[in-house]
C-alpha cells in the first residue's frame, strides 16, 4: 500500500467514524487493508512505544556522555510515560478483542505493543538511573 492509498483510507475511513463508544462492531469481511478502530488503537500504541524506546535511548546517551545536548532526564520520562501509555493501550486492544489475526480486531499490534511498551519504561528506567547517578 502506498502512502497516498494510506492517507485516503484514513480520511475515508475519518468520514465514516461515529461517535459512537463501541469500537468492536466489526464489519463482515474485514480486509487486510481496512483501518478498524482496534487497528488505529493498536497503531497508536506501537507508536508510543517505539516512540518511547526513541526517547529512551536519545536519554540514555546523553545521560552516557555520548550526546551534550539536552536534559537526559527529561527524556527518561518522556520515555517511561510513553511507555505506559503504550502498555496500557495495547493491553486494552488485547482485552477487548474478540476474535484472532486477521479479524481486524488489532490484536497482533496489541501484543506487539505489549511487548515494545515495557521496553521503552526499561531504557526510560536505565537512563533515569543513569542520570541520577552522574548528575
Amino acid at each position: 500500500m502506498t502512502i497516498p492509498h494510506l492517507f485516503a483510507a484514513l480520511l475515508g475511513y475519518a468520514g465514516q467514524a461515529t461517535p459512537s463508544a463501541s469500537f468492536l462492531a466489526q464489519p463482515a469481511g474485514v480486509g487486510a487493508y481496512t483501518l478498524t478502530p482496534g487497528r488505529l488503537w493498536a497503531m497508536t500504541a506501537i507508536v508510543l512505544g517505539l516512540a518511547g524506546v526513541a526517547a529512551g535511548g536519545l536519554a540514555l546517551a546523553r545521560s552516557a556522555g555520548r550526546v551534550r545536548i539536552g536534559d537526559p532526564r527529561a527524556g527518561a520520562l518522556v520515555a517511561l510515560v510513553t511507555g505506559v501509555a503504550g502498555t496500557v493501550i495495547g493491553g486494552l486492544v488485547v482485552a477487548a478483542a474478540e476474535g484472532g489475526p486477521g479479524t481486524g480486531y488489532g490484536i497482533v499490534g496489541g501484543y506487539f505493543a505489549l511487548v515494545v511498551g515495557p521496553a521503552a519504561m526499561v531504557v526510560g528506567t536505565l537512563a533515569l538511573t543513569r542520570s541520577r547517578r552522574t548528575g
